[in-house]
């Protein structure tokens, strides 16, 4: 009988390279992915913190005109919070209309697809 046929050095050293190089292509996957994340995470805290911002001034400069068609401030300040009061009640009657679509835009966002990432049929 004969010996079995040990497999090449060659063919082994290949292997191992192969096994080394999708380590390293699973491990810049994921880099890329958490970048991406991380950074689209910054990019819409910035834009809402300038969105809140530019709304509370609003609210301030629409309380004080209001004060002053009223000829009083509180007056001016009691009708904005009002109006803030309606909208608070009308979310809170429709909390399920828009929860749904907020939580698919988290989805989309965390689960989306780079344009350039090729797909993968492995």
């Amino acid at each position: 009988m004969e010996a079995p046929k040990e497999t090449p050095p060659q063919l082994i050293d290949q292997l191992k390279e192969y096994a080394e190089l999708r380590i390293k292509l699973a491990k810049y996957k994921a880099i890329d992915g958490g970048s991406s994340i991380i950074a689209s995470i910054i990019a819409d805290v910035v834009v809402i913190i300038s969105m809140v911002l530019a709304f509370i001034f609003a609210s301030f400069t629409l309380a004080f005109y209001l004060g002053h068609v009223l000829d009083s401030t509180w007056a001016g300040f009691g009708c904005v919070s009002l109006i803030y009061l309606l909208i608070a009640i009308a979310f809170k009657m429709n909390k399920a209309g828009f929860e749904r679509p907020i939580a698919n835009a988290f989805i989309q966002k965390f689960f989306k697809k780079p344009n350039n990432e090729p797909n993968d049929k492995e």
